[in-house]
């Protein structure tokens, strides 16, 4: 929830501030079109921005530049972004170091040893005392400049950590971890008698390969929420259709879930078809990518993750589609059909039924909650030599949902038109002693949200 006691869900997608929607931010050059662009991005229900401090893809945009000097012009920069996203209650995941680039381009950067800076090799990021100094004075300066303008909605302390930043090591992740989220939060507490939410990402797969990760990623005692970027080579990464990447999403966040403590939240703050885009060159076209990122963000959803997951745009331009945009509003109105300060939920995509197989089911509920998702599987559509969609035209089907664990009471039940935004029915039920409840949808195209609440307790 906000400072002011109201429900927030992170409704948004990842961005940069060299992609064309806010390039006009650097000298200033366009602030009419990003100040317009974020005036659009408010009216479709988006609530958070993830970005870099820095892009390093090009020797214009470092936040340093040598190291330990702050460069003007970002500076500028940052101090426009922060005021325009005030005006427009937008919130900004920030994380401070753009690994990937930095990484890619290391000789570039002035954080290496080579430039003046602290680090003489990529693979000591880690490892290096004088690296851990210059990021901490980093965030220092960031907390000291920004971090009471209401904007910052959460660090991510560092972007993808990965044994690669630490020659192979995973066993410095923690105290890295523990030696920036307590400089962090001293700052911000001297500062502000408070702190902004962290965490630190992961590129999902390094689980696979290295599984005691994890004690960092999902439990570390000092991170506040986990996240960790959903990729899988064989559905996400090179999708040849829309729902077998869905069903991919509602098992990595049930996974991911398992994982937690309890009350710890937890979300995919990047997803999307890196392989298709970065090695084959690919820019799908916009009929497949809007379904392929609305199945996506209600798999995310409806399994028990917090907002619709993040998308890297992975498309030419750098942008999400109008689709997308449209479907990042149609699930921000849903939300507002639960409480969600008073939902603990936990996942069900296994325990919630469907009567009709042709469905895959992704669920979450507390008791007296619970958001459901139906997906067709039965009507893929050849549409070129390789990608499939939902047929549209394919005959509806009726089913009877069966949500075992809910208390007795009267329970509104809303399905939801996912693609247009509006309800399509409202009813209530009543569940005279507690237990399985179940309802009927009838008429079901291609898919459907439903939004279940307890409105009164049996008497």
């Amino acid at each position: 929830m906000t400072e002011n006691g109201e429900d927030w869900t992170p409704v948004g997608q990842n961005d940069a501030i060299t992609w064309p929607d806010f390039a006009g931010l650097f000298r200033r050059k366009n602030l009419q079109q990003v100040e317009g662009h974020l005036a659009w991005l408010a009216g479709h229900g988006v609530t958070c921005l993830r970005l870099m401090l820095e892009y390093a893809q090009g020797e214009s945009r470092y936040f340093e530049k040598p190291a330990g000097t702050f460069s003007k012009n970002m500076v500028a920069l940052w101090d426009d972004l922060f005021l325009l996203c005030a005006k427009y209650h937008m919130r900004i995941l920030l994380t401070p170091v753009d690994t990937f680039w930095m990484w890619i381009r290391w000789k570039h950067h002035p954080y290496n040893a080579a430039n003046g800076g602290p680090c003489k090799k990529r693979s000591e990021w880690l490892l290096c005392e004088d690296t851990l100094k210059a990021v901490k004075n980093r965030l220092s300066f960031v907390a000291e400049r920004w971090g009471g303008s209401g904007v910052l909605f959460a660090w991510d302390l560092w972007n993808e950590i990965h044994p690669a930043h630490a020659s192979g090591r995973t066993d410095v992740f923690g105290n890295f971890v523990g030696e920036l989220s307590r400089h962090l939060r001293e700052t911000e507490m001297r500062l502000y008698g408070r702190c902004h939410p962290q965490t630190v990402s992961l590129f999902g797969p390094v689980l696979n390969e290295q599984p005691a990760v994890a004690d960092v990623i999902f439990r570390h005692p000092l991170l506040d929420f986990a996240s960790t970027h959903f990729y899988d080579a064989a559905t996400i990464d090179n999708p040849k259709d829309t729902v077998a990447s869905a069903i991919c999403t509602g098992r990595l966040v049930r996974e991911a879930l398992e994982h937690l403590p309890a009350n710890r939240p937890f979300f995919d703050s990047e997803h999307g078809p890196i392989h298709a885009f970065k090695d084959k060159h690919i820019t799908f076209p916009a009929y497949f990518d809007d379904e392929y990122f609305r199945h996506i963000q209600w798999a995310h959803l409806a399994s028990g993750a917090a907002g619709g997951g993040m998308r890297w745009p992975n498309r030419h331009p750098h942008c999400l589609t109008h689709g997308m945009r449209a479907a990042q509003k149609n699930m921000a109105e849903f939300t507002k059909l639960i409480d969600w300060q008073n939902f603990r939920r936990r996942n069900l995509n296994h325990e919630v039924k469907s009567s009709h197989r042709a469905f895959a089911v992704f669920a979450c509920a507390d008791g007296q909650q619970a958001v459901v998702w139906l997906l067709r599987t039965d009507i893929n559509k050849k549409v070129t030599r390789t990608l499939h969609i939902l047929n549209e035209q394919a005959n509806s089907l009726d089913t009877e949902v069966n949500i075992p664990g809910m208390e007795s009471g009267t329970y509104s039940i809303t399905s939801w038109d996912t693609r247009t935004g509006q309800t399509i029915r409202s009813e209530t039920l009543e569940l005279k002693s507690a237990g399985n409840l179940l309802f009927s949808i009838s008429g079901i195209a291609m898919d459907v949200a439903v939004a279940v609440r307890r409105i009164t307790p049996e008497v």
